[in-house]
């Protein structure tokens, strides 16, 4: 329980750091960190405009999607924090939890018969479809490099003393990080202040949302930035540390998080679409590296 408790409170303010971080650099005072949060509360207290063509699966997609997120975040521990839900070989559900909330917006932008929205939808689609594999690959390199196959178990016996972890873990630490950015759509994947329909991803498919719903939406996408803020945290710090020690250092690494993707988006333009799908691959690659790092060294 009190690993859910914080990852959700550090859900709350992880846009914020950001968008605080990115104001700072052009030498703006910025919202403050709890604005994203604030904007969340008013939105639930909104009504609701939906489209005449829309259907059923409109209205259900935000909610099937924020609940598959809320369960996969229960198998993430938070630092040395016990998880809710373990079991051998858990990543499998997490991984495909993300995906079922990936699929059931997909579905939710279609069921508008936006064409605009249809086309984010399929690059969602495809963005999602080639950074999947990254995910399963590192999660083999930490079942071969621990013995174990459960998110809360491999960080536990993840030994940063030992060479053969090192080198895996910072890999796997970086793909983390850049499959936040391609799972939040972030830059330079994605750009959420830009209203361009042409180039947008993400936002274009939750165009047509509003009140109750889109406020499920941005609570799925802060929480999903906060576990995966997690998993990169996770991937530096050795399990054997002394929870005294462990848990100031893991705070600090998770509040980095923000504050790098704010200076990555104050200092990189985004990608042109042609060159995302090789870039998301790139992820891939940096797996497949710590997997046969870690099978060799």
């Amino acid at each position: 329980m009190l690993s859910l408790l914080l990852i959700l409170a550090f859900a709350a303010v992880f846009h914020g750091i950001l968008g605080k971080t990115r104001s700072l650099l052009s030498g703006r005072k910025g919202p403050k960190i709890l604005q994203p949060a604030l904007n969340v509360a008013l939105l639930f207290r909104k009504g609701e405009v939906i489209g005449t063509n829309s259907g059923k699966i409109f209205r259900l997609a935000p909610a099937v999607s924020f609940v598959a997120v809320f369960v996969a975040m229960l198998m993430v521990p938070f630092g040395q924090s016990s998880t809710l839900i373990s079991f051998s070989g858990d990543f499998v559900l997490f991984a495909y939890l993300l995906a079922l909330s990936r699929f059931a917006m997909i579905l939710g932008a279609l069921d508008t018969a936006s064409s605009f929205e249809g086309m984010g939808a399929s690059r969602e689609a495809l963005y999602g479809m080639l950074a999947e594999p990254a995910f399963f690959v590192l999660a083999g390199t930490f079942t071969l490099l621990t013995g174990n196959s459960s998110f809360a178990e491999i960080f536990v016996f993840l030994n940063m003393d030992n060479l053969n972890v090192i080198i895996p873990g910072l890999l796997a630490s970086f793909a983390f990080f850049l499959m936040l950015l391609v799972e939040t759509g972030r830059l330079p994947v994605d750009d959420p202040r830009t209203h361009l329909e042409l180039t947008m991803i993400h936002e274009v498919m939750i165009l047509d949302y509003s009140g109750f719903d889109l406020a499920l939406i941005h609570i799925a996408t802060y929480i999903k930035s906060a576990v995966y803020s997690v998993l990169v945290a996770l991937c530096i710090l050795p399990g054997n540390l002394q929870r005294i020690i462990y848990m100031p250092l893991f705070i600090i690494l998770i509040i980095l998080a923000p504050i790098i993707t704010g200076f990555f988006e104050s200092f990189r333009a985004r990608n042109r679409l042609q060159r995302n799908p090789s870039y998301i691959l790139t992820i891939t690659v940096m797996a497949i590296v710590a997997f046969v790092t870690a099978a060799i060294i």
